[in-house]
């Protein structure tokens, strides 16, 4: 069953809420790979939107880099951060208008021996998929899947839904300057997580 487009065609915190707990499935046969998404971060649009916000990469408008977030939802946006690692995004929001989540952590439920091979390591730790950097190593996502229909059943990537009753936990962003104190940060309760860090120069902006 493929993830219900009404609830991430919604503003960007209430998408990235649903987010949570939903599988994330990459790829097919005995190399494919399973997960869970425990943490998320959502990011709103440029100034003019329902949701204007200057941590967002949508920020500045439309870009040949940001061009997906600004088109349907659930489809990925994949970035390179400091040029090195690949994070993974799902577009939320209304079609033309802006906005994301962030997948920050999930785990792994099936394939394991393919996300150990993917982030080099050969045995399981708790930082396998827990940061964004390292849910798309683990995953194996990179600039290819840019753009991916996550809701097609054709697609490498697809979302699932998954039921789940577990508390979830709302706090700020990581290491933004604008907008820090935003608190659209969520995870689920008991699950490994990322590192909370503050930027050093945030401005508190919300």
């Amino acid at each position: 069953m493929i993830f219900p487009l009404d609830t991430i065609s919604a503003a960007p915190p209430d998408a990235a809420r649903a987010l949570l707990g939903a599988e994330l499935h990459v790829g097919e046969g005995p190399s494919a790979i399973s997960s869970v998404i425990t943490e998320v971060e959502a990011y709103g649009g440029p100034a003019e939107s329902p949701w204007p916000d200057p941590g967002a990469h949508t920020w500045p408008g439309l870009t040949p880099r940001n061009r997906v977030m600004f088109g349907p939802p659930g489809h990925l946006y994949v970035y390179r951060s400091y040029g090195i690692h690949h994070c993974a995004n799902i577009t939320c929001g209304a079609d033309g208008i802006g906005g994301g989540v962030l997948i920050r952590s999930v785990r792994i439920t099936t394939g394991l021996t393919t996300s150990l091979s993917n982030r080099g390591h050969t045995q399981q730790s708790t930082r396998l998929s827990a940061g964004p950097g390292n849910v798309a190593q683990a995953l194996g996502i990179t600039m290819d899947d840019y753009g991916l229909n996550l809701l097609s059943q054709s697609s490498r990537v697809r979302l699932c839904p998954a039921d789940h009753d577990d508390v979830i936990v709302a706090g700020p962003r990581v290491g933004l300057r604008a907008a820090s104190s935003r608190e659209w940060r969520f995870h689920l309760a008991g699950e490994t997580v990322s590192a909370y860090r503050a930027h050093r120069k945030a401005d508190g902006l919300t």
